[in-house]
């Protein structure tokens, strides 16, 4: 649902922190009344939007007073995962950009912000003054065009990938254009371990040229597993990239040994609904798939894990069959993991923080599928901190030094060239 399309009903219930269940029960109204006013075909009353709207105001406030150490900026934010990492170090997020209205709708739940959520990032490419001022640029952006999965399934439909994509492909180079326009002291982006690869490596050379050579920043790079903090192996590349020399140097970060994280034990409910454990029908169509392709000589099909190991990496698609994460139940058929689990699993749930699920599960594998591994961030952003202090120090006093000619002082803005080889 598109922001001019949202009730006030909706508008308030996200800002109070709400989920359309809770929502009714502090309003003492049913569910289905709940559903009415927030889809708009019914029309709340005074009474329920004043409450609503202070329990807003409420949540509101717990952030006012917070001095920010930096602003930040969250593109193609998904569920949050990058903030989380940041907003620990002293960071504020001013700026937020998600398209999926699902996506928008947990990220909302999530964190009380003084700033409506943004789409489509190509307009604010188009103009990138309409994005605030920032010292810290994250994006996940969108590893659809660059993932193995993703290019197999464009080459067999014939359709093109990468940078050849219209619809996805081109999204990095709008976050190069806002990142040429504001010059924040740094930016962090996240992709899929396969983006070095693709295309021959051609894709990843592209990339960093444009970083490095057009807009002249600083950048390491680094393929980091998640598991030494959560109990998955899941590999995603880090891009980080500091406007002045200032000497961080991410391949230099000691990232603790594979085997001495957490197991799945560690993440598992002792209780589940009866309704994650397989069907009789899924799980023979799942042992017959394997047996047909270890028959042919690959390794295709299900993978069973107990409260000892780690898994494989959970995808959007788990909410199909939950094939490449399935938990053993001795005894009885396995099962796919909860929600919840997930959200452990992606280390949402970590730093006494529950992370909040508002949506369905079809919904939620498919946001914590698509999500980073939030500890692997924290370490990153963590390792970055007397880095970023200094650099955003800097900037500011920078800024506040007149020029000769009575002007403010301000980081130097480049022009990112029109097209790239």
């Amino acid at each position: 649902m598109r922001e001019s399309q949202r009730s006030e009903f909706q508008h308030l219930r996200e800002l109070a922190g709400l989920t359309l269940e809770e929502a009714a029960g502090l309003l003492e109204i049913s569910e289905r009344s709940a559903y009415r006013f927030e889809s708009g075909a019914g029309v709340p009353g005074r009474l329920e939007l004043k409450t609503l709207r202070r329990a807003a105001e409420k949540r509101q406030a717990a952030l006012q007073g917070e001095p920010a150490g930096f602003r930040f900026i969250d593109l193609f934010a998904g569920i949050g995962g990058l903030r989380l990492g940041f907003e620990p170090i002293g960071g504020r997020c001013v700026f937020t950009s998600e398209w999926d209205p699902k996506s928008q709708e947990t990220y909302r739940l999530n964190f009380p912000d003084n700033h409506d959520l943004a789409g489509d990032i190509r307009p604010y490419a188009d103009n990138p003054a309409l994005v605030p001022e920032h010292d810290l640029l994250l994006a996940g952006f969108p590893c659809q065009p660059f993932s193995i999965a993703g290019v197999s399934k464009k080459n067999a439909l014939g359709r093109p990938h990468g940078f050849l994509c219209d619809t996805q492909g081109t999204l990095f180079f709008d976050t190069a254009q806002i990142i040429a326009h504001h010059r924040p002291a740094a930016f962090v982006l996240e992709n899929v371990k396969n983006l070095e690869r693709h295309d021959g490596g051609r894709t990843f050379a592209t990339i960093m040229h444009v970083l490095e050579k057009e807009l002249g920043y600083h950048v390491k790079a680094r393929v980091i597993s998640s598991e030494p903090w959560v109990p998955q192996k899941r590999e995603r590349i880090f891009i980080v990239g500091f406007r002045e020399p200032i000497g961080f140097d991410l391949d230099a970060l000691k990232v603790p040994p594979p085997g001495s994280g957490p197991k799945l034990g560690s993440i598992l409910e002792p209780e589940v609904d009866p309704k994650y454990t397989l069907t009789p029908k899924l799980w023979q169509y799942l042992q017959d798939y394997k047996t047909k392709h270890n028959a042919a000589g690959n390794g295709f099909g299900y993978s069973l894990f107990g409260p000892g190991d780690v898994t494989r990496t959970l995808s959007a698609r788990y909410y199909k069959d939950g094939s490449e994460i399935l938990v053993d139940q001795p005894g009885k058929r396995p099962r796919r993991l909860t929600p919840r689990e997930c959200a452990r699993l992606m280390g949402f749930d970590s730093d006494g923080r529950i992370y909040r699920i508002g949506v369905s599960d079809t919904q939620a594998y498919r946001q914590f599928g698509n999500a980073v591994v939030v500890p692997v961030v924290r370490f990153i952003a963590e390792a970055m901190k007397p880095f970023l202090e200094a650099a955003v120090a800097a900037d500011r006093a920078l800024a506040e030094r007149p020029s000769p000619q009575g002007t403010v002082t301000r980081p130097d803005h480049r022009i990112l060239a029109g097209s790239h080889g």
